[in-house]
């Protein structure tokens, strides 16, 4: 049996991974800050939900030294983590960012995924095979003026996944992909920015406006086809609009 978790499974591309998993009927775990609502028909009886706010370290390691996430896997002979939770924000030059959302961000953007793949790995260790996938960004190869704590953290996961895959642990195989420009609310946060914080923010309004970003449901079925592909963590680090799908 395949197992999935989530990170913010309640919204956007989260709430798209989350509907595709259970349409392939595989069961769910997911974890954020609200829950996700589902009709019945759309596999509503395989989720199972934590509300758990990522961005608080004490928080997510107090949930880890629990039993939920052992017990979720225990039955599994294939195991997924889907590390898609992040904030863009602070959105600014450095020194002039808010310091709680700093915190924050590299938390639930960096801290968070690196916390919960380690206790995932170590609660697999019974699959046959487990898989990680870090929900990365552009913005991880590319440096962006006011975008340095999100630029960052992204990055960071790239160079997780790189150095994770040199680990060799059995039946693991990871990556860092970055998903494209999808139709989120976390975009919609993008295009409020102030230009004088966000230079890009005009390319990126006009990227809405030329109707050029992607729907979620679209990138969820690219995302979850080469997550389950034997292709999937070849090469630690990529962009999905460049790789084969299967």
């Amino acid at each position: 049996m395949i197992k999935a978790i989530v990170t913010g499974h309640s919204a956007g591309l989260g709430a798209a991974l989350t509907a595709e998993l259970l349409g392939r009927r595989i069961p769910v775990l997911g974890l954020s800050r609200r829950t996700l609502t589902l009709p019945a028909e759309a596999g509503a009886e395989a989720l199972q939900q934590h509300v758990l706010d990522l961005s608080d370290p004490g928080a997510l390691i107090t949930w880890l030294s629990g039993t939920a996430l052992a017990r979720f896997v225990a039955d599994a002979s294939h195991a997924l983590l889907i590390n898609n939770a992040g904030m863009v924000q602070p959105v600014g030059p450095c020194g002039a960012q808010d310091a709680a959302q700093i915190a924050a961000a590299v938390q639930l953007n960096l801290g968070a995924p690196l916390l919960l793949a380690n206790a995932f790995v170590a609660a697999t260790t019974h699959c046959a095979e487990r898989r990680i996938l870090h929900v990365s960004s552009g913005a991880a190869r590319n440096a962006y003026a006011g975008w340095g704590i999100y630029c960052a953290t992204k990055a960071g996961l790239d160079l997780h996944a790189q150095a994770t895959r040199l680990d060799g642990r059995p039946g693991l195989r990871i990556a860092s992909l970055a998903p494209g420009v999808i139709d989120t609310a976390m975009q919609a946060q993008v295009r409020a920015s102030d230009p004088a914080d966000f230079p890009l923010q005009a390319r990126f309004a006009a990227l809405k406006a030329d109707g050029q970003l992607s729907t979620p449901s679209e990138v969820a079925r690219r995302l979850v086809e080469y997550l389950l592909g034997h292709a999937f963590g070849h090469a630690p680090t990529g962009d999905l609009r460049t790789l084969p799908e299967g």
